[in-house]
């Protein structure tokens, strides 16, 4: 039975199957939520302000939830400023450019406001051919399911591909468990069903992190590499600081760091150009775009979020060392509730730390063999953790740590080279974690009487 599995896994109607497999626990997961687009398609409405010749929503927003919000002043002097009044200081006005001003009531002429998505448009360019035709009704929800059961084959095909270069000792029913580790045994299980912005940026967003572990492998495919850490980064912003990969792997290749120190090879430098220039092109792309919005070239609008919170945004920034010790106790300590009547289980608006929702990634510290993509691996996850870390929002509301699913790739890389036999335990751990996240795949934002605001983390200032 296991020497017929491994030979389907090797085929194309394996890889068919898998997709399939993955496909209908996304499907399942998703039930009802695939009859309609999500209430949160900002990237439907981004693709629709393009193919009608707008940088800016042509109204109000269909809801309040993270969408970037301009206020337009006309002063009485005859000049109009754009920017955001301080929360804290209703004097206090901060323009897209230049320093921070006050600008009283009597001041003013008249006011107004331009609505903006907020997040790196990858995922709109995507979708343009469909909102092209059926406009702002395009389901969201039906296009992430579709796109998400993607990635675990493409995750297993990356695995496989460690094995044939030596790199990992796993059978392809081994690659098969740590696959499901991913993409049913994660946080990725309930992100890949429900649609949303925040969830359909992951979902794409996954799919170039892989991409770019694949090509980075030796640093046999720079060209390429550096397409998928651009459109990553054009995903999402922490994607940006997967480039520490690909360095590691282009010296490993040249002899290593204590060689540099004779000599800097020149097919080294070719790579590193090679590696670089498509990363710049898609990135000076999105510079201009976030400039012409908002007048500042790394601006994707989340400084102009309109939500109960930004005066913490303008007193802290979007990333500080105030909200680190916030942000690591949701990834790696909270806890559901439990208690002795129905339902019988709650899980805080912040999440589960994600020993509890990924159990299988405590492995990751304990490999059997050491390998030499380990290093390069690890720099990777703590380059790419920090950004979520430091992040004005724990990435809440979730069922888990979601931020880590930026990362996960990676943590399945390095799970497959520690060579560590994957025993009952481990199977058993995954069991565990699939039975976890089918709860919350299906339970995420609809059942909501097994959730409950986290107190301990009150919004404001925190």
């Amino acid at each position: 039975m296991r020497e017929r599995l491994e030979r389907l896994l090797g085929t194309r109607k394996g890889l068919v199957l898998l997709y399939a497999a993955f496909l209908a626990a996304y499907l399942g997961g998703s039930g009802g939520r695939l009859l309609h687009h999500s209430a949160y398609n900002h990237f439907v409405y981004l693709a629709d302000c393009w193919l009608h010749g707008r940088l800016a929503l042509a109204g109000q927003p269909p809801n309040e939830n993270d969408w970037a919000l301009v206020e337009v002043i006309k002063l009485r002097d005859g000049r109009v400023i754009k920017g955001s009044f301080s929360k804290a200081n209703l004097d206090r006005f901060y323009p897209l450019s230049g320093p921070p001003t006050t600008i009283t009531p009597d001041q003013i002429e008249s006011r107004g406001n331009i609505r903006y998505v907020s997040f790196p448009p990858a995922p709109a360019v995507f979708m343009l051919p469909f909102v092209a035709i059926w406009g702002l009704q395009f389901d969201d929800v039906l296009f992430s399911v579709l796109w998400a059961a993607m990635n675990p084959v493409l995750l297993f095909l990356l695995l496989r591909d460690l094995a044939r270069r030596k790199y990992s000792k796993r059978s392809a029913v081994d690659d098969l468990w740590l696959t499901a580790v991913f993409g049913v045994g994660s946080v990725y299980f309930y992100a890949a069903c429900v649609g949303q912005v925040w969830y359909t940026a992951h979902v794409v967003g996954v799919t170039f992190a892989i991409g770019f572990a694949w090509a980075s492998l030796e640093a046999a495919r720079p060209w390429l590499a550096g397409l998928c850490l651009g459109f990553g980064y054009a995903s999402r912003t922490p994607m940006a600081f997967m480039f520490p990969f690909f360095l590691w792997e282009a010296v490993r290749m040249a002899g290593g760091w204590r060689a540099l120190r004779e000599r800097v090879p020149r097919d080294l430098v070719l790579k590193l150009l090679r590696f670089g220039a498509p990363a710049a092109a898609v990135v000076a792309l999105l510079f201009i775009h976030n400039f012409a919005r908002f007048q500042r070239f790394t601006e994707f609008g989340h400084t102009y979020l309109n939500i109960g919170w930004a005066d913490r945004i303008q007193r802290w920034g979007l990333f500080n060392y105030h909200f680190l010790s916030r942000n690591l106790a949701c990834a790696l300590v909270l806890m559901p509730r439990i208690l002795a009547q129905y339902p019988w289980v709650k899980v805080g608006q912040h999440g589960m730390s994600l020993l509890i929702t990924s159990p299988n990634l405590g492995y990751t510290v304990a490999p059997h063999e050491r390998s030499p993509l380990a290093p390069g691996l690890w720099l990777t996850i703590a380059a790419m953790a920090l950004p979520g870390l430091l992040y004005q929002n724990s990435g809440q509301y979730q069922f888990g740590y979601r931020f880590s699913i930026d990362y996960m790739p990676f943590l399945a890389m390095v799970l497959a080279v520690g060579n560590r036999r994957l025993t009952w335990v481990f199977k058993t751990l995954l069991l565990i974690a699939v039975a976890i996240n089918l709860f919350g795949a299906i339970t995420f934002d609809r059942f909501m009487q097994f959730t409950y605001d986290d107190s301990f983390f009150p919004n404001g200032n925190n």
